[in-house]
């Protein structure tokens, strides 16, 4: 029988998040992403989305039972080196990660936020508890948090974030205990928009962004995993945020048209090197 390599190694992020099965965002092509950036993604599916390249229009919700039992069975098998959740939709699914999140702490956790999607599914929740149990429960565990700058500026007018501080939600989210906040959509300049990082006691850093049809309302999903792909090399947060951000405007650049409506990334060809 032939003998394994032990040289051949690649880094494996685990990707919590519901599953699109048009390519667009979130599982599977997390995956495709995570393999050209050299690692192997371990995939947890939170919910999975009936929709086609113009929007959703289903959301079917996993148990949190189902959740949590594939979480460990991955964690307990493999060496995770680094934790990326997306977007999540009920309590349930919030207050188990939680947990998962607090007996894995050695791991970097990079979050997304995003608001929970208007869709008839979710018409028995309450998106302000869900955001504010996600602020609460997960948020303060979280090594990165990626999310739109105006959707921070939302919770915090709607008193979601700190009420000391509805006038600067990053500021708000260190409090929680967030180091790196990254933040999308984020004004440079007059008429430039691009990405802010937000280090904690630290200078941080702003990007230009592409002005791009191509994941224009998830940029935050595809940063969250390149820079869970890089942390589970081994990266520092800030060097695997900066690689993250060059290696998605990269991304951007190859894209296609496959249906009636968004463009999507083009993933097919090698590795990136």
């Amino acid at each position: 029988m032939a003998q394994a390599d032990p040289s051949l190694h690649a880094p494996l992020p685990l990707i919590v998040g519901p599953f699109d099965p048009s390519g667009a965002g979130s599982l599977p092509i997390d995956a495709v992403i995570c393999a050209r950036m050299g690692s192997h993604a371990l995939s947890v599916a939170t919910a999975i989305h009936i929709q086609d390249s113009a929007g959703i229009e289903s959301i079917q919700r996993l148990g949190a039972d189902l959740i949590d039992d594939q979480a460990r069975c991955l964690l307990e098998d493999m060496a995770v080196g680094a934790i990326k959740i997306g977007p999540l939709y009920d309590l349930e699914t919030i207050s188990m990660l939680t947990q998962i999140v607090a007996d894995y702490s050695n791991l970097p956790l990079v979050l997304q936020l995003c608001a929970p999607p208007e869709v008839a599914d979710l018409d028995d929740l309450d998106p302000e508890e869900t955001v504010g149990a996600l602020l609460e429960l997960l948020v303060p565990q979280a090594r990165v948090v990626i999310a739109d700058r105006g959707l921070l500026e939302q919770w915090g007018t709607q008193g979601l974030l700190s009420s000391s501080r509805a006038d600067d939600p990053v500021a708000a989210l260190h409090e929680f205990g967030v180091p790196y906040v990254l933040c999308c959509n984020t004004a440079l300049s007059a008429g430039l928009d691009g990405l802010a990082l937000h280090i904690h006691d630290q200078p941080g850093q702003r990007w230009p962004w592409p002005n791009t049809h191509v994941r224009r309302g998830d940029a935050e999903g595809m940063l969250a995993t390149l820079t869970a792909a890089l942390l589970a090399r081994g990266q520092e947060p800030a060097e695997a945020i900066r690689e993250a951000v060059a290696r998605g405007a990269a991304m951007l650049e190859r894209n296609f048209h496959p249906g009636m409506g968004q463009r999507m990334l083009l993933h097919a060809g090698g590795l990136e090197s």
